[in-house]
């Protein structure tokens, strides 16, 4: 039966949602060679790019969000989603999956809706503790819900909950890599303290306002920063960098594709709280500052870093206090061994280890049960 396994998996808009939806499939692949592997996702989204981009088909639904502010646009979304769940059941009817399963995001509305109504079992997958409106509208129809947080039955059905953890990027957790390695590829300077900042693809405005805010002081510390600005702040950066003369210990990066020998290299990490990065983190017990993203659903950035901060397992700055606060806290935690310590040891006790296998045991549990 396995041999001929066909899987649809849907949904993205974020790298939060798309990497544990392709490490998710990369599992299924590996376990089961001969299985086919659809996805489905929002037209103009990056999956469309970053799907294809790691071996996978994709086809795209005229799918948006639900804007809340603009009645007209309400009416216009829900056309869209209902003329996207004709043709996700076009999709389906043609393909025959075995079992659908959805990571959030605008696409796996539409395609998980129609897979239950058409009898096939669905799973979807929850990376953040406040989940989202999509999942939420799909929970009552989900066969299993795989979440990454404790506490998810104030939103889902409990007996469907299954606490799996967030499947991270595979070569983030290496073993091959080394220090000397991530110092090469940064040029840095082995003997001295390592900050990571990174404010997602894309790159954080707040963030990189407020390291700049402080760069006088960062660029006479004993500190070295490797720096992801984003490309939307890249040019306007590196010419305000220009003014202050290049400081030798700030290497600035539009966006880095090692990340692996960026984490490595990394002694404290500050970062937007976005539910992919937190469990990367917490797999790799780094240290970590988070300044949560106020322009999400549900400020759900802020509830995923306080889960880890009711742990002691993460400091918090709000995005209204970074400019004040980021640089001062960032330098005193990353001079402070003990503090560091504290922080890798309470994160490292969050992670959930091996997501992907178990959530894939979780969807062959379905298939072969229907």
């Amino acid at each position: 039966m396995m041999k001929n396994l066909k899987v649809i998996i849907s949904g993205g808009g974020t790298g939060g949602h798309i990497f544990p939806a392709i490490a998710i499939a990369n599992t299924i692949k590996k376990r089961y060679p001969d299985s086919e592997i659809l996805f489905i996702g929002a037209e103009g989204r990056m999956e469309m790019d970053k799907v294809p981009a790691a071996g996978y088909d994709i086809i795209g639904l005229d799918v948006a969000g639900l804007n809340r502010k603009n009645p007209f646009k309400i009416f216009s979304t829900m056309l869209k989603f209902q003329k996207s769940v004709s043709k996700a059941g076009k999709i389906i009817k043609e393909f025959k999956p075995d079992i659908a399963i959805g990571v959030g995001g605008y696409a796996s509305g539409p395609t998980l809706y129609k897979a239950s109504s058409l009898g096939i079992p669905t799973l979807i997958q929850e990376q953040n503790s406040y989940a989202g409106i999509t999942n939420k509208f799909l929970s009552k129809r989900a066969s299993v819900i795989c979440v990454a947080y404790e506490g998810m039955e104030r939103f889902f059905p409990k007996e469907k909950i299954i606490l799996t953890g967030n499947p991270c990027r595979e070569e983030l957790l290496s073993p091959d890599i080394t220090k000397e390695e991530a110092f090469a590829e940064f040029r840095l300077d082995p003997t001295k303290k390592t900050i990571l900042s990174v404010g997602g693809s894309l790159g954080s405005r707040t963030i990189n306002k407020s390291l700049f805010f402080g760069i006088d002081v960062l660029s006479e510390s004993d500190v070295q920063i490797i720096w992801q600005c984003g490309k939307l702040y890249s040019f306007e950066l590196n010419m305000d960098m220009a003014s202050k003369g290049n400081p030798k210990n700030i290497h600035i990066n539009e966006f880095i594709s090692r990340m692996d020998l960026a984490y490595k290299a990394a002694d404290l990490v500050i970062s937007r709280a976005g539910a992919s990065s937190i469990s990367e983190l917490s797999l790799l017990g780094k240290p970590v500052i988070l300044v949560p993203s106020p322009n999400v659903s549900e400020d759900h950035q802020t509830k995923n870093a306080m889960a880890l901060v009711n742990k002691n397992a993460a400091i918090l700055i709000k995005d209204t206090e970074a400019n004040e606060l980021l640089v001062r806290t960032a330098l005193d935690t990353i001079n402070d061994k003990s503090k560091l310590e504290s922080l890798s040891e309470n994160i490292l006790k969050l992670a959930q280890r091996d997501s992907a296998n178990r959530i894939v045991d979780e969807a062959m549990k379905l298939v072969t049960k229907n």
